[in-house]
């Protein structure tokens, strides 16, 4: 009887009463109740499938089981930050992947992939990455131009003839490889009023121009009461940007999603053929005189890798992924079978949830049309990471691998280029499609500005980031080969819908990673 009133408490225990609540996780989602919970207390083995779960308390119990040694502490951490922002910003399904060293220590899926079938995320999930596809059509570029086959300084009409010659005010000018993969073409963006552009342009500089000064008085004051600002902390300002552009009121879109180029739903059957929507339209600036982000320079990019190649630049990229084993990365190609492809969402003027409007990616495979999972954007980054530190190791003995690219071309693509901007982080300039912070200290004791390359997407119903956090390789460990590349942390994260800015959250897990991996050594 003793024993039986104490099970009893057991099953009315919160967390039992809890999970007799929600139900059954089988199939249907049976309603056990009371006499699961009270089984439970009683040690009964509860048969395979009729566990606690069901709706949206399936996320929670979607955990992994244990977590890597030595992490632990920095997962929970970065897991309660995206909960947070997967909340704060109504995301159905976000997915994470984290690797230090080289090695992927943490992925998970947080939420739907697909909310009306109710299909979990998991790390194998794949979803749009956006512009992210721009890095791996830099790396394209950069392999053939370490092969000799390209020069970034030819004019563009050597390889793509197709693409007219362009005058800016009444001026013969010249759009190059190396102008494009910085966005310094002068090619427009989705917006195609010049008026409207360079206005927006101008008023962007005189806020930039009014705002530096103000920013480094708060600065000064800071330090004189000896307030330390942290590292993973953005000004409070540029960060109140970010939580906006987050769906912080549903049914918002940014400015850019309101373009109609943005939804087209023709198939192109070639990359010259997608050529046709932007090339007979003006130059809005002087090649080389300013920074305009612009997609359509990538689609321009997809016909020169094409030419110089010999291949089509759907294969050449797809061969390439096989070489990286990127074996998730694939074209956003709305008829082919894509196992674990995630569905896109947004909200409609109603806040409500919709799935997103049908588009039709082919205009853009280089600028914004790869599907992706978190595992192949780490691996991805890896690479880049092993090649750029790779030759830094001179007495390995020659035990290690050459990169996939030289380490010089590397340091050429994360160099930053003068001119340009970054929206996602006003620390960094644009370099060859990749946007770089570079290392800086004003203060002892104060901000550290960590050197680290990223780069975000944003697409119909989709949002992204991958960065890479390079560790500053210490000259003794390397002269003694007791480490070897990639030394680093990496993150990617990607979810299933618009205007999610990300990269201030990839930056602050990757900096939980890197603090944990240095009290490891202390330890």
């Amino acid at each position: 009887m003793y024993g039986l009133a104490r099970a009893l408490r057991r099953a009315a225990a919160p967390g039992r009463l809890a999970a007799a609540r929600r139900g059954g996780g089988g199939a249907g989602g049976r309603p056990w109740g009371w006499g699961l919970a009270l089984g439970l207390a009683l040690g009964v083995k509860v048969p395979a499938g009729c566990e606690a779960g069901g709706g949206q308390e399936e996320e929670e119990a979607a955990m992994p089981a244990s977590s890597p040694r030595g992490f632990g502490a920095a997962i929970e951490r970065s897991r309660d930050l995206l909960r947070r922002i997967k909340d704060e910003a109504g995301i159905p399904g976000i997915l994470v992947g984290v690797s230090v060293d080289g090695k992927e220590v943490w992925s998970e899926g947080l939420g739907y992939a697909d909310v009306e079938n109710r299909v979990l995320c998991k790390p194998e999930t794949i979803m749009r990455i956006a512009s992210i596809s721009k890095c791996l059509t830099m790396m394209a570029i950069a392999k053939l131009w370490e092969e000799g086959k390209l020069d970034l300084d030819a004019p563009v009409q050597k390889y793509v003839p197709e693409f007219p010659e362009k005058v800016y005010e009444g001026e013969k000018v010249t759009i190059t490889t190396r102008l494009l993969v910085s966005h310094l073409s002068g090619i427009r963006h989705y917006e195609k009023d010049i008026a409207k552009v360079k206005e927006e342009k101008e008023k962007a500089n005189r806020a930039l121009k009014l705002t530096k000064p103000n920013q480094d008085k708060e600065q000064k004051e800071k330090d004189g009461k000896g307030i330390e600002k942290t590292d993973s902390v953005k000004p409070k300002k540029e960060h109140e940007g970010e939580v906006k552009s987050r769906n912080s009121k549903p049914g918002k879109r940014d400015k850019e999603f309101e373009q109609e180029e943005y939804y087209l739903k023709e198939k192109f059957e070639s990359v010259i053929e997608s050529l046709k929507i932007f090339k007979n339209d003006p130059l809005f600036f002087k090649p080389g005189s300013q920074f305009l982000y612009s997609t359509y320079g990538f689609t321009l990019l997809s016909a020169v890798v094409e030419r110089v190649s010999g291949q089509k630049f759907t294969d050449y990229m797809l061969k390439m992924f096989r070489d990286l084993d990127m074996l998730s990365t694939v074209l956003d190609d709305n008829e082919a079978m894509i196992y674990n492809r995630a569905r896109c969402y947004v909200y409609n003027k109603k806040g409500r949830l919709v799935n997103a409007p049908y588009v039709d990616n082919s205009y853009k495979w280089a600028g914004g049309g790869f599907l992706s999972s978190v595992g192949d954007l780490l691996k991805f980054g890896n690479a880049m990471l092993y090649s750029y530190q790779v030759g830094q190791f001179k007495n390995s003995g020659g035990k290690l691998l050459p990169g996939y690219l030289k380490p010089d071309t590397v340091a050429m693509m994360w160099t930053p280029v003068p001119k340009t901007e970054v929206s996602w982080d006003r620390d960094g300039k644009y370099a060859m499609a990749w946007a770089v912070v570079e290392k800086k200290q004003q203060y002892g004791f104060c901000r550290q500005q960590r050197h680290y390359a990223s780069h975000t997407g944003g697409a119909v119903g989709a949002s992204s980031v991958l960065l890479i956090l390079p560790e500053d390789l210490d000259s003794k460990a390397i002269d003694t080969a007791l480490v070897a590349p990639p030394r680093g942390v990496i993150v990617s994260i990607i979810c299933n819908m618009q205007s999610v800015s990300l990269n201030s959250t990839a930056l602050k897990i990757a900096r939980e990673f890197d603090k944990e991996k240095r009290a490891q050594y202390i330890d």
